[in-house]
């Protein structure tokens, strides 16, 4: 009997286990492609903008994830993310119906699989004081030869990985330089300066500009209607535009196109009132910049004569050779905690400079649009008139009255929404009175964050340009304009949660039992002061010839609080035991869910498909019978 016990315990667990591997193999056949996003921020969901970027893709893209699987077996960090990337390449590449080809490397030291990603233009990063260098690059290829690349996929970037990889999909799509207008009343290209005779060197954000767009130039004067080419129009200092100026501005925008402004209050580098022959001609010049109808039809207030000042940010100015820097409240370095880390634009900037800015807010009556602020003062800026600035000696006397306003400005911000004409009078044919999609516009209360004085230095170097960025305006710079020269898709793609998820219950736990743990070490301590007042005053009532001998009250009180003190001790060592016991317990339960509950709840949602199926099959055939 025990024998044919022991054999059908064994037919039994067979009998189990080729059930189990049926029901895989059904699960395998039956759910073959269906994904299911179960986590908290949906991380393996695209975003429609994504979609709609795969979607479109007409010619075959080829993408090459250079990954030192093997470099990494002591990284578990990096090992995470790159399998957090894999899974993401993948899901791009099942959305885009074939038209995607991945290809994983692991490109192993001094192999050919190495020099690839080196042509591609891949960076290696150490890890090892031995010099032990890994890859996590991004590259790919179109149809036509073209190439693209992500040098090295930064963990601490996980946030934009989606955007990061779109963008370069709609790079190979579209391999053209996006054609960029520039509108400007500031000396920012190339140029011939009346006042030296000589050829001016362009600033050294157009230099970048130059670099990744085919930049064109737009004459206000004659300006009348925007290219159809341009597929963003970049928009500095606009000072005096005529209407015919903004109304073409403003059936580029309401057609489609990109929209870049930089306006400013006064902008300092702007000389048009100066006069040889009088120096005071150029300080009291109008030196402010506004699009008053186009603001206003969009819903942006905007007063071009209030300049923003910030106590908690001003930088330190030097007045004269013979005095000390002064802290200059017109003139702010703005940190990382200004910046909104949600934007593209702004998400990996630490340090933006401004000079006498402006600022934006959204009119109370504004419809069907929403301002996104990119970059903003603390709460302790306030605003004064423009005027104060031109005669200003002293920046410590913009001090004088100082009242901070208790929230931030918004200085440069991101404006989207549905935009209605500011030419409702005007008519023809091919006239808009309003967009059809959302429009995307960058909007910036400062021109001189362009000047190269505020954000680099430029040293000659045998016949060459050396440039030592110390803040991030160009990369400011940079970045707007490539994430308006995007498809409105890409533009919608924005940053989301990493898949770092911290333990929030054992944080709970543990901040519980710190607080726990704290409550005892205060009464402890408040015992202990107890204690010690109360042996003072037995002390002071003592003579001179018995102060170095406890008396039996003193004795008797020492010994209350050392047997006080040991059972306090105690509790807080059931506080720690408590508190790992609730961590073990929880772990436990866990594993019980992961290991048994999720795969038998799997397998019963499979063998109910199934079940289901069949009877569907039997109904249908009972029909036709």
């Amino acid at each position: 009997m025990a024998i044919n016990r022991k054999a059908l315990s064994g037919t039994a667990l067979l009998v189990l286990g080729v059930l189990l591997v049926a029901v895989l193999l059904l699960v395998n056949v039956l759910f073959r492609g269906a994904r299911v996003d179960l986590t908290q921020n949906h991380l393996y969901t695209l975003s429609e903008g994504t979609k709609n970027i795969l979607s479109s893709i007409d010619e075959p893209i080829n993408l090459y994830l250079f990954y030192s699987d093997k470099g990494t077996k002591d990284l578990p960090q990096v090992r995470a993310y790159a399998t957090r990337v894999r899974e993401m390449l993948q899901e791009m590449s099942a959305r885009a119906g074939g038209k995607i080809r991945l290809e994983v490397i692991d490109p192993l030291p001094f192999s050919e699989d190495e020099d690839r990603a080196t042509s591609f233009g891949l960076q290696s990063v150490p890890v090892s004081a031995a010099g032990d260098k890994i890859f996590l690059g991004l590259a790919g290829t179109n149809s036509t030869n073209g190439q693209a690349a992500i040098p090295f996929l930064q963990p601490d970037k996980e946030a934009f990985l989606e955007y990061d990889v779109a963008k370069l999909i709609h790079e190979l799509e579209t391999p053209k330089k996006p054609v960029v207008g520039l509108l400007s009343g500031l000396p920012i290209a190339a140029g011939f300066d009346p006042q030296t005779r000589q050829m001016r060197q362009p600033w050294a954000v157009d230099q970048q500009w130059t670099q990744l767009f085919e930049m064109r130039p737009v004459d206000a004067a004659t300006l009348k209607d925007v290219d159809k080419a341009i597929s963003v129009l970049v928009v500095v200092h606009p000072k005096q535009l005529s209407d015919d100026a903004q109304y073409a501005i403003d059936q580029f925008v309401l057609r489609g196109g990109h929209l870049l402004v930089f306006v400013d209050p006064s902008a300092e580098l702007d000389d048009s009132g100066a006069d040889p022959n009088n120096p005071m001609a150029a300080v009291m010049a109008d030196k402010s910049s506004d699009l008053p109808k186009l603001f206003k039809a969009w819903g942006i207030e905007y007063d071009p004569k209030k300049v923003v000042i910030d106590r908690a940010r001003a930088l330190p100015i030097s007045v004269s050779e013979t005095q000390a820097p002064v802290r200059h409240p017109g003139i702010l370095g703005l940190t990382g905690t200004d910046l909104n880390r949600d934007e593209v634009a702004t998400a990996n900037l630490d340090t933006i400079n401004v000079s006498s800015a402006g600022y934006f807010e959204l009119a109370k009556d504004a419809k069907d649009v929403k301002l996104i602020p990119l970059i903003q003062t603390t709460a302790e800026a306030t605003s004064v008139p423009s005027e104060r600035l031109r005669m200003l000696g002293d920046p410590s006397s913009l001090m004088a009255g100082y009242a901070p306003a208790g929230s931030p400005f918004v200085i440069a911000a991101r404006l989207t929404g549905k935009f209605r004409t500011a030419f409702p009078e005007r008519s023809g044919e091919g006239v808009l009175k309003e967009s059809k999609d959302e429009g995307q516009i960058v909007l910036v209360a400062d021109t001189d964050i362009l000047s190269d004085r505020l954000w680099v230095r430029i040293t000659p170097f045998f016949g060459q340009q050396i440039m030592n960025a110390f803040a991030n305006n160009g990369d400011f710079a940079v970045n707007a304009l490539d994430t308006l020269a995007g498809s409105s898709d890409l533009i919608s793609i924005r940053g989301r949660a990493t898949s770092q998820r911290p333990f929030t219950t054992v944080e709970s736990l543990k901040r519980n039992a710190d607080e726990r743990f704290r409550a005892k070490e205060q009464e402890l301590q408040r015992e202990l002061a107890d204690t010690e007042r109360k042996l003072t005053e037995l002390q002071s009532a003592k003579s001179k010839d018995q102060a170095q001998i406890l008396s039996p009250e003193q004795k008797a009180e020492l010994d209350n609080f050392l047997k006080r003190k040991l059972e306090i001790r105690k509790e807080l060592r059931q506080v720690r035991r408590q508190l790992d016991a609730e961590i073990e317990s929880l772990g436990t339960r866990l594993k019980i869910v992961n290991i048994v509950l999720i795969p038998l709840l799997v397998t019963l949602a499979a063998l109910a498909f199934a079940w289901w199926r069949a009877q569907r099959r039997r109904q249908a055939q009972g029909a036709r019978a």
